[in-house]
């Protein structure tokens, strides 16, 4: 079982005028993950993971371009993870159970149904373009991208780290079960969504080892996960919405 710990780098940047923060975990090699993220989706080796902010009025129009960016300002290299959010990232909150560890930012600006009737709009929510597909870790983009479909900043950013190995098919379980563990803490903390229109999860695990085939939340590890997550976006939702410039 891989117990080293999960160190999360605060850094922070101007841009515009505005102070805007990151983190960044830098795991080194020996670690692979499953990930929703723009930079570094799918299932693949991680040596780092990046959660930037961006302002609420994000406009750029290449954000994987501005997350290779910031990556290499701060000395990241090889395949990795890269988040964006409009939600305070210095506000960072953490969540542990049983060697799970857990790292959430948490903006509720506009909380939404996951099932939500067809082409009704999340009210605030300005459309952006994307500049191109995600691309996996570690892949150069291509030359001459194009933007297709929109992308929003995402709002609620999710690492999880599982210190035990875990089959593809249980990283997918464990992706659902962050997703489960998140809605039910937004649920209790008195939000009524499923979160908002562009979260994005990843879920780290050593590479080496006997792989755990299960990550249900009533298997020991999804379990452990499932609470971990749990404590991190429900505190989250509750400071969010305790800062009275969140209520306006």
């Amino acid at each position: 079982m891989n117990t080293a710990p999960v160190t999360l780098e605060p850094a922070s940047r101007t841009e515009d005028g505005v102070r805007l923060a990151s983190t960044v975990w830098r795991a080194g090699g020996g670690w692979r993950a499953i990930a929703s993220a723009l930079v570094g989706g799918g299932i693949g080796p991680v040596r780092w993971v990046l959660n930037a902010q961006v302002p609420g009025g994000y406009s750029r129009t290449d954000p994987v371009a501005h997350l290779d960016e910031l990556a290499a300002s701060h000395g990241l290299d090889g395949p990795g993870v890269g988040m964006l959010t409009a939600a305070a990232v210095e506000r960072t909150v953490r969540g542990a159970d049983g060697g799970v560890a857990v790292a959430a930012t948490v903006g509720l600006r506009v909380p939404t149904w996951a099932a939500a009737p067809e082409g009704a709009p999340d009210p605030e929510l300005a459309p952006m373009l994307l500049d191109g597909p995600s691309r996996p870790r570690g892949e150069a983009p291509p030359a001459g991208s194009a933007p297709r479909g929109r992308w929003r900043p995402g709002t609620i950013n999710i690492l999880a780290v599982v210190p035990v190995p875990l089959t593809d098919a249980a990283l997918v379980n464990a992706v659902v079960t962050v997703t489960e563990a998140k809605t039910q803490a937004l649920l209790e903390a008195g939000y009524p969504c499923t979160g908002t229109a562009s979260d994005a999860v990843c879920v780290a695990v050593p590479e080496s080892g006997t792989p755990e085939p299960f990550a249900g939340p009533r298997s020991v590890w999804g379990s452990r996960l499932a609470r971990a997550v749990h404590e991190a976006v429900h505190a989250g939702a509750l400071g969010y919405g305790a800062r009275p410039e969140q209520r306006r």
